[in-house]
């Protein structure tokens, strides 16, 4: 049996971040062998990370991140057990790399997909990998809950406190990037129920139209002012219905968002708004 040394045992907790009881048993058990001794580790937070499955994961960051010419843009849901660990560098580290790797990669429509994919600053290490070393570290249950990839024109915005996240599509070409990110903060901020009118209930739509358009020619207004007055009340209408682009625009509020993004050379499509640990 090789002797096991205080400065093994120091070597070995500096690699792994693990108790160094837990070093010393293990460098024990592997004869004085460093590599045998990080596998049997290894299994070991493997077999305890099983013991953490039905802890809840409440807290978190949702991390968004775009292209530099805006064309694509990503969001990840990355849950944990406490605020403490949601800032944690290592954590925060690991969110980061998921999004950069979703951007510049291949693509990945599920977080197992984007786990299997090697982080794109870390040559070799995969991203389960590093996830794992932080778990190893931390020894707190954490959950790639949710990922997402959507081409743009995009707005992404994250709230300071990390937990909201939006990414705002649009379509043409961009005159002024801060009207989108605006928007998205806007949806950050309101939570429109839709983004445009055609996505509310069309039998609606068309009940109130007609209540309005009777209320007009009750009004006794000429025919050629009857669906202009009626637009009108059907935009404040949407707008009252949650409608995005019918809303003022927070940042010039005489305008709605639809003609700030007009002004701005495109047209809303969608957008994703995720809160942490909501669907």
């Amino acid at each position: 049996m090789a002797a096991i040394t205080a400065e093994a045992v120091k070597a070995l907790r500096e690699i792994t971040d693990l108790p160094m009881m837990e070093c010393k048993k293990a460098l024990t058990e592997a004869d004085g062998d460093q590599d045998k001794a990080i596998a049997l580790l290894r299994d070991r937070v493997k077999g305890l990370a099983l013991k953490f499955k039905d802890r809840a994961t409440s807290e978190g960051r949702v991390h968004t991140m775009k292209s530099a010419d805006g064309s694509l843009g990503v969001m990840i849901e990355l849950q944990c057990e406490t605020a403490p660990v949601a800032k944690n560098e290592d954590f925060l580290r690991v969110a980061d790399q998921m999004c950069k790797q979703l951007l510049v990669g291949p693509g990945a429509s599920t977080p197992e997909e984007l786990l299997a994919q090697t982080a794109p600053d870390f040559p070799g290490k995969k991203l389960g990998e590093m996830l794992d070393e932080v778990f190893n570290k931390i020894r707190e249950k954490m959950v790639l809950a949710r990922v997402i990839r959507l081409p743009g024109p995009i707005g992404a915005y994250t709230h300071h406190d990390g937990k909201l996240g939006v990414l705002f599509q649009a379509k043409g070409t961009v005159k002024d990037e801060e009207v989108l990110k605006g928007v998205a903060m806007q949806i950050a901020a309101l939570k429109p129920k839709v983004c445009l009118s055609s996505e509310l209930d069309p039998v609606a739509v068309k009940e109130e139209h007609a209540r309005q358009m009777a209320a007009a020619k009750a009004s006794g207004k000429p025919e050629n002012v009857l669906e202009k007055m009626v637009t009108g009340k059907m935009r404040t209408y949407f707008a009252n219905e949650g409608v995005l682009v019918d809303q003022p625009y927070v940042k010039e509020d005489s305008k709605t968002v639809e003609k700030a993004l007009a002004d701005a050379g495109v047209t809303a499509v969608g957008y994703t708004r995720w809160y942490l640990g909501q669907s």
